[in-house]
């Protein structure tokens, strides 16, 4: 490849751009009136407005994004993630035009990106499954069945969903009934879906997900997992491994279950199988990215692997890298996202960055969307950065971490720096005794 567009923005088009820009290739970044300023726009060799800022005139214009890739004579695109990434349609017209698409066939983006679907699948698989719904529910009668089968809590899900959008936790046939339509109300604005569908809710759960890649030559591998439960309105906010909480055995049992679930459905590239985990260490199939996740940079350090280097050669059509004997796992990673927010009400927070400053340490990564005197702009994630640390130790780390944190400055924006300085101090989570409820419980005094 000499040429690839990236069909994304912020944080990770700027590190897409830095493995571009090792092995050589060129790079095409595609930015709103509103990302004009981003450092990514300026690292790209080439760049070019794709329209005004909110995403259905911008970002999400896949014919006007592939038209470009043509013009402009790319070999790939590279979607990131969110967006276009795990769109079955994009990618298939991205391949009838003769561009690689960096990421799965169609058919598997078809496949798992629908939640009802993956479930089936992986209940073929022989992969562990919450129990729930086996299809899309049709009506409130049904849902409510459903529920009644498998037992309060349960969750309501967007079959099409992702990112934590379209979930609503119901506690009883009564909180079922007022989230019910407003639930594929949402699902529909969202995702163009309106299917909903029933799991069980596991309380006080950890979220880990298992980091998987397969090639074109039948090849599948795992490498290792990662620790995703510290959430707020069921999104990441801190990510790490290993994680403090699965012993060895269940850890090698989660990586094999996951590398079967690749090999069943013929995976190729970067993805990710999140499982649900409870107090026993009993594990659950949740859902399958089908893409680079945004936590990839904790897999990278405790690996020592490029995994976008991976991507590249993969949709290449080389064999991996490595086989699974040879990769290894080393040290501890923690990802913290730094979000423009309010850090007690976790509400977003844009507008300018005035100033961005902090001292560069050896063992951490910062992964920038903005630096100082840009604009956080109000249509998108509100993420302005990744900061990810890695040492010898999980007690290292965390020390290394609160370090990093407490050396840098923020003006105009308010963040949630705060909030990771007093997670840092806090003894259930440096003893990795935390659960997808952490931050519900964690009181924050700002």
């Amino acid at each position: 490849m000499k040429k690839i567009l990236i069909a994304n923005r912020g944080e990770i088009a700027l590190r897409i751009i830095k493995t571009c820009k090792e092995m050589g290739i060129e790079t095409i970044a595609v930015y709103s009136d509103a990302d004009k300023e981003l450092p990514y726009v300026r690292e790209a060799s080439y760049a070019f407005r794709i329209g005004e800022p909110p995403v259905l005139k911008s970002y999400l214009q896949s014919e006007q994004i592939l038209d470009l890739a043509v013009r402009e004579g790319a070999d790939a695109i590279h979607p990131g993630y969110g967006f276009l990434s795990e769109n079955a349609a994009f990618c298939r017209a991205a391949r009838e035009k003769g561009i690689v698409f960096i990421g799965p066939s169609a058919e598997v983006l078809g496949l798992m990106g629908d939640k009802v679907k993956a479930r089936q699948t992986m209940k073929e698989a022989g992969v562990p499954v919450i129990p729930g719904s086996e299809n899309g529910i049709d009506t409130l009668e049904e849902a409510s069945a459903m529920a009644e089968s498998i037992g309060y809590p349960v969750m309501l899900k967007a079959s099409g969903g992702g990112g934590g959008i379209g979930m609503n936790l119901c506690s009883s046939e009564e909180e079922l009934k007022k989230a019910y339509q407003s639930a594929r109300t949402r699902a529909k604005t969202y995702f163009g879906n309106d299917e909903v569908f029933i799991e069980k809710y596991v309380a006080n759960a950890r979220h880990v997900e298992i980091q998987i890649f397969g090639d074109s030559h039948g090849h599948a591998v795992h490498l290792f997992e990662r620790d995703c439960s510290v959430q707020r309105r069921n999104q990441k906010v801190i990510e790490e491994s290993p994680s403090p909480f699965i012993s060895d055995k269940t850890r090698q049992l989660m990586c094999a279950e996951a590398v079967k679930a690749a090999e069943f459905v013929q995976y190729e590239n970067a993805g990710t199988i999140e499982f649900i985990v409870d107090a026993q260490e009993n594990f659950y199939f949740l859902e399958m990215n089908t893409r680079l996740q945004v936590e990839h940079r904790v897999t990278e350090w405790i690996t020592g692997l490029d995994l976008v280097k991976w991507q590249i050669l993969a949709a290449s059509g080389e064999k991996l890298p490595l086989s699974q004997d040879e990769i290894l796992q080393s040290g501890h990673a923690i990802e913290f996202r730094l979000y423009a927010e309010d850090p007690v009400k976790f509400l977003p927070s844009p507008g300018p960055l005035k100033t961005f400053t902090y001292k560069n340490m050896d063992g951490v990564t910062i992964d920038l969307a903005y630096e100082a005197g840009n604009t956080v702009s109000p249509y998108y994630d509100p993420l302005v950065a990744k900061m990810i640390v890695h040492a010898e130790t999980r007690e290292l780390a965390c020390k290394k971490a609160e370090e990093f944190i407490a050396g840098m400055e923020i003006e105009g924006i308010k963040t949630n720096l705060p909030l990771f300085a007093g997670i840092l101090k806090d003894g259930a989570f440096l003893k990795g005794k935390y659960h997808t409820g952490y931050l519900n419980e964690f009181s924050l005094t700002v």
